[in-house]
């Protein structure tokens, strides 16, 4: 009986151990997110897509408690009306509310942008935040990681950038990602799959050099006007974007996202940096990390891909 104890004892042991590994590793390897202090926000309007959970949820939170009339722009309205209550609840501001926007869906973008503007007088934020790993096409003939993560967002801004221009100074702020390290945009075959073992990965990577060339183009083109864009990579976090990796790779994916990715609330300060701070403008069009503006990978500063993406995006949404 005593050597079932003992047998007990050094299980325990082991499990407080790897405990107390797991609790120095996450914090050795993370720094402490600093404290931000954010301006108020009061009479200024923000959407923000994929709010209803991971870091466009943390990111309405805040501007809701800065005082901002935010626009949760999500898919699923039950996950939608439930999180705009929790954030009216949760900062005392009832200028929280919930409208429908599949961005896999071109009609349903079409559809949230003409009844924003009829509803909304006014916006000075869009937090094109929402984003998928993997999946499989969209009813509109594309990649569904290509079209929610760039295509539905273009069209999502191109159609509200006249009313982004009137309330002006506004801001533009696309979440990208380091991923885009490895993207290889085609501009021949945009929105398709690519060929390859891959071929998820790859699509992904694409999609989010497409995010930092469109916020580069973007720039670019509303130079003389009061509206200025920013991508950003907002480190690594932990939210929900894994739910299309592959099955093989989930066992290998959550243990480290556990132990060395952010949570939503602190991949949200890159985001609110670049939605709040005071005297950005000069640095529109630029890709922001936590260690403020870094210079892209090489394909995320090339200007003739960014122009050759914007004209075919154009092209494919129907523009």
């Amino acid at each position: 009986p005593r050597s079932g104890g003992g047998g007990m004892g050094w299980a325990l042991l082991g499990v407080g151990l790897l405990l107390a590994l797991y609790t120095l590793l996450r914090h050795g390897l993370r720094s402490a997110p600093r404290p931000r202090a954010r301006p108020a926000l009061r009479g200024r309007t923000a959407i923000v897509t994929g709010g209803s959970s991971g870091i466009g949820a943390a990111t309405a939170l805040e501007l809701a408690r800065c005082g901002a009339r935010v626009i949760l722009a999500t898919r699923n309205a039950l996950r939608g009306e439930a999180a705009a209550s929790r954030i009216r609840t949760e900062t005392g501001n009832e200028e929280v509310r919930f409208m429908h926007l599949d961005l896999a869906s071109l009609r349903s973008v079409r559809a949230f942008a003409s009844t924003f503007l009829r509803q909304e007088p006014h916006l000075h934020l869009l937090i094109n935040n929402a984003g998928v790993s993997a999946g499989g096409m969209t009813e509109d003939g594309f990649s569904l990681p290509f079209q929610v993560n760039h295509l539905g967002h273009f069209l999502l801004t191109q159609l509200l950038l006249e009313r982004l221009r009137s309330c002006g100074p506004s801001r533009v702020v696309i979440v990208a990602s380091s991923a885009h390290c490895a993207g290889r945009l085609r501009p021949e075959s945009l929105g398709r799959p690519p060929p390859g073992l891959f071929s998820a990965f790859q699509d992904y990577c694409d999609s989010k050099l497409a995010n930092v060339l469109h916020a580069r183009e973007l720039a670019t083109r509303e130079q003389d006007t009061q509206v200025t864009c920013y991508a950003v990579h907002p480190g690594f976090v932990n939210t929900a974007l894994f739910r299309y990796a592959p099955l093989w790779l989930k066992p290998l994916l959550l243990p480290l996202a556990w132990l060395l990715f952010l949570d939503p609330s602190e991949g949200a300060q890159v985001v609110l940096d670049c939605a709040t701070q005071d005297g950005l403008e000069p640095l529109s069009g630029r890709y922001f990390t936590d260690s403020g503006p870094q210079q892209p990978w090489p394909r995320g500063r090339d200007d003739r891909l960014a122009q050759a993406l914007w004209e075919g995006s154009e092209r494919l949404v129907g523009l």
